[in-house]
């Protein structure tokens, strides 16, 4: 089964249209689809709005407000299905294109903007070269070799997420950054799928203030990257079993 895990942050307005993209992957889907919509503390009525018209085999989780990678915690400790599917509810990386990353082999698998076959369509000049500034700082100072972490649709399988995600620290937007960080720690198989990607103006993120945040929060990382921070076990493992296998990807 595929969990399709989406965060949410009052989106009523444009749940519905997400709910149909939802519908179109499970329709596309040729394995069984469970949906997990996760509401971070909305304060309008997008939790209602899920609750009315969510489609058949969807788990919702009301949760206090974090930030999308604190969403997506949540959503993946819920989960059931043997591959997880992490995405948006407006659909940038459309619901067919999102089902190409079920046929590239690996742990987790990257949505990219970039290289060959990518394709950005709509994006304003301001927020493409804020994202790539963003991009070398990254690369500079937590992981090197990606030209997109942010793409904002991922595939994992069940046990890398669950590794993974027991070891984020970073709530915010930032947090896909510490996911490659990770994944490279514990020597998982890390593939990328350039893909269609289409901007949506009622986006959630501030390149002011959400850009100043996400910039402190890779220094963060980085901070833990030399301490070693993310090889420790994680806390089901701590107990005398062995931690997954790493090597140096960084």
């Amino acid at each position: 089964m595929l969990s399709v895990v989406i965060p949410l942050y009052n989106e009523a307005r444009r749940l519905r249209a997400g709910l149909h993209g939802a519908r179109e992957l499970q329709r596309l889907c040729p394995d069984p689809v469970e949906l997990v919509l996760v509401d971070d503390g909305s304060t309008d009525a997008t939790l209602a709005v899920a609750r009315a018209e969510a489609p058949p085999h969807t788990r919702i989780l009301a949760e206090p407000h974090r930030g999308k990678g604190g969403a997506l915690a949540a959503g993946v400790r819920a989960a059931t299905g043997d591959r997880l599917l992490l995405t948006d509810v407006d659909w940038s990386v459309g619901p067919a294109e999102a089902l190409r990353l079920l046929d590239v082999p690996g742990d987790v698998i990257l949505a990219v903007r970039e290289g060959a076959g990518a394709r950005r369509l709509g994006e304003p000049l301001r927020r493409h070269l804020v994202g790539r500034a963003f991009n070398a700082l990254v690369k500079l100072a937590v992981v090197a070799g990606h030209e997109d972490t942010q793409c904002g649709c991922k595939l994992l399988k069940r046990r890398a997420a669950q590794d993974i995600f027991a070891r984020l620290t970073v709530d915010g937007w930032a947090f896909d950054v510490e996911l490659v960080v990770v994944a490279h720690v514990l020597g998982l198989d890390l593939r990328e799928l350039p893909v269609t990607w289409r901007y949506q103006p009622d986006t959630r993120l501030s390149l002011g203030a959400d850009g100043l945040q996400m910039a402190r929060d890779v220094l963060h990382i980085r901070r833990r990257l030399d301490r070693g921070a993310y090889r420790m076990p994680r806390a089901d493992q701590a107990a005398g079993s062995s931690t997954a296998s790493t090597k140096d990807a960084l």
